[in-house]
């Protein structure tokens, strides 16, 4: 008898653990706030919308389809007008780039149940995000979200979509292990610039699919508290990933090592933002950092007409630090400088195992060889697609400076108040120069915003045969994944033609092999994992992962 009473009672507690742990999460869910602003329109100037042709205008605010292919946005005012203005002018690029989003989201889980599924984990995760990003963008992102579509809210209201998004890179950095965010950057003045000033290039990798990179936005911002600045990213992200405000200060993001976050904290690009809205120098940008907590790991590339140079700010959850270069030229990947983190483990761990040191490396050969550097040898430096001493890895290699996955890709001549703007595709399209004295000093001017006369060409290769295989080894690539996970096969001379397209690349016999062990072929299998074994590998756990699929293959195979 006492037996199955101690099981009765180990019962009982176990489910009334069970109540309580569901009570509590139900506790977290519904008590979540997310500090959606109380404000209406109606306190606020209204206008009517007009289009003409390329052209919208909303009262002082506008925004052109620039004969570039990029989008040019100007925008003044408080934080909800600014936010208000900025949703009524790009209302379809709103739904264009959520629709991408979701569209990734539902490939990964066709489902759509997972998307109510997804609003939770979002709400209960990101429970109080609203109170670590400042008022004044929150106000700014509820303005934006009053234009967005209501399609989607089976994931949240446009408000919490619109928030939550800004919190987007951050999360899929860490979850990733920022195998999508390999940004590289650098900076240059002195003696190692062309006309003595400072000089700063950066390849933003982000890649969410080509179509996530379609409708690139320039945006111009005359605030009504702190600086002008410009910002290039898409549209609804207020946040900044690079950008360059009035007084010649510069901010770029570069991911690094980080932890997982376990709880909501201020998005980089929200920190980023403020800093270039509100600092003028170093020391100013620094100090803003040290005030906020983030989602994660990140160093912010900071370039200073004021200082004449650059500095990173190495930014990780528990702490910071603030690393000058000892010379007159700064590199910036994916790992950290400074004696803060010298002997911290997950750095330590990702210069180890990961291609950031590699990058960091191949820009020093690059700028040394391109001494003194100006604006079109910084350009041909981001384009680089070969390895170390001009080695041919592969199109498309992670260990490269230009992996062909850029959003977009900025040159600054801070001093100068000059940015050059890359046009699709990545960085091989043309580089579009923008003045901000002219444009700041003529906000009525709705005509194109960019100096042609500035403009630097499209890189070569987009009429070469290397450009062609590079679209080859794509399209090839998708129809190999969706072979194997159909169970479907592919001619032989599709494969061959993969191979071909992109010989010196891992990945590709590396994928290939992968497509012979679905189709119960271990020996090519094998044949061609060791063919990738022979190529340049971005990260020691890519290359342990083929290791393992050898040796699980070899041992099926006795």
């Amino acid at each position: 008898m006492k037996i199955p009473r101690l099981l009765k009672y180990t019962l009982f507690s176990f489910l009334g653990i069970i109540v309580l742990f569901i009570l509590f999460v139900c506790y977290l869910y519904f008590s979540a706030d997310m500090k959606q602003p109380q404000l209406s329109q109606d306190t606020i100037p209204r206008y009517e919308l007009v289009r003409s042709d390329s052209l919208r205008r909303y009262g002082p605010n506008h925004l052109r389809h620039s004969q570039t292919g990029l989008w040019e946005q100007y925008l003044q005012g408080k934080d909800f007008e600014r936010g208000v203005a900025s949703g009524i002018l790009t209302q379809d690029l709103l739904y264009f780039q959520e629709k991408v989003f979701v569209d990734q989201i539902r490939e990964i889980i066709p489902s759509d149940s997972y998307l109510k599924f997804l609003r939770f984990s979002l709400i209960l995760f990101n429970r109080n995000l609203g109170e670590c990003v400042p008022e004044e963008y929150r106000n700014e992102i509820y303005g934006i979200s009053l234009s967005c579509t209501h399609e989607y809210d089976a994931i949240g209201t446009p408000y919490e979509r619109q928030l939550n998004y800004h919190a987007a890179h951050d999360i899929g950095h860490a979850m990733q292990d920022y195998m999508l965010v390999g940004c590289s950057s650098f900076g240059a003045w002195g003696a190692q610039s062309a006309d003595s000033s400072l000089i700063i290039g950066r390849n933003f990798d982000f890649y969410v699919g080509d179509d996530f990179a379609l409708n690139k936005l320039v945006s111009f911002y005359s605030p009504a508290q702190g600086y002008r600045f410009a910002s290039i990213g898409w549209a609804g992200m207020i946040g900044v990933l690079s950008g360059m405000n009035e007084t010649g200060l510069t901010v770029t993001l570069n991911a690094a090592k980080s932890t997982m976050p376990v709880s909501a904290a201020t998005p980089i690009s929200i920190l980023a933002r403020e800093i270039l809205q509100y600092a003028s120098t170093i020391d100013e940008a620094y100090a803003i950092a040290q005030k906020y907590r983030t989602f994660v790991a990140e160093s912010i590339l900071v370039g200073s007409a004021k200082d004449g140079k650059a500095a990173i700010i190495e930014k990780a959850t528990d702490k910071i630090a603030l690393f000058y270069s000892d010379t007159n030229r700064i590199i910036c990947t994916n790992h950290y400088q400074s004696e803060t983190f010298r002997e911290d483990e997950r750095n330590m761990e990702n210069i180890a195992t990961s291609d950031s040191p590699y990058r960091q490396a191949r820009l020093n050969e690059l700028l040394d060889k391109a001494l003194p550097v100006d604006v079109p040898k910084a350009a041909s430096i981001l384009r680089n697609r070969f390895g170390k001493e001009g080695k041919d890895i592969g199109l498309a290699n992670e260990k490269a400076i230009n992996q062909f996955i850029a959003h977009h890709s900025v040159i600054f001549k801070p001093e100068q108040r000059m940015i050059w703007v890359s046009t699709s595709p990545w960085q091989e399209g043309k580089y579009v120069a923008y003045d901000l004295k002219q444009i700041f000093a003529n906000p009525k001017n709705t005509g194109e915003l960019h100096t042609d006369s500035l403009t630097i060409p499209a890189d070569t290769l987009l009429n070469s045969p290397v450009y062609q295989n590079l679209l080859t080894y794509r399209a090839i690539g998708k129809e190999i994944r969706k072979a194997i996970h159909d169970g479907t096969t592919l001619p032989e001379s599709t494969l061959n033609r993969f191979l071909e397209s992109n010989p010196e690349m891992y990945h590709a016999w590396e994928l290939a092999g992968d497509y012979h062990a679905a189709n119960q072929a271990p020996d090519k299998a094998v044949q061609y994992w060791q063919k990738a074994l022979t190529k340049e590998i971005p990260k020691t756990g890519e290359r342990t992962a083929i290791e393992k699929k050898i040796e699980r293959q070899k041992q099926n195979s006795k």
